[in-house]
């Protein structure tokens, strides 16, 4: 599968991730490093908005009819990198 480069501002990168769970899954990063969920502040909020509408962007492009948004947290909620992303899944466009 294709790792190349899906979306890009200047807050957000997104590429599909390298050992996919689903036909489409898309990994949604934004660029400030911040570990996960629980490490989450005040002052991201904006940032988080901006990673949910990044979502609906990259599914209206792909003309995802319905998909799924996760995050994982920490190692016993399956977060095996120490770098907040968001997991976009869907069954084939097609």
């Amino acid at each position: 599968m294709d790792s190349g480069i899906i979306y890009e501002d200047d807050n957000l990168i997104a590429f599909n991730d390298i050992k996919p769970l689903a036909p489409i899954h898309i990994l949604i990063i934004p660029k400030k490093h911040i570990i996960s969920v629980n490490h989450l502040k005040e002052e991201d909020k904006e940032l988080m908005g901006e990673l949910i509408l990044a979502a609906r962007k990259i599914a209206v492009n792909k003309n995802l009819k319905g998909y799924k948004l996760a995050f994982n947290v920490g190692r016993e909620g399956g977060q095996i990198i120490d770098h907040i992303h968001l997991h976009l899944l869907a069954k084939d466009s097609k």
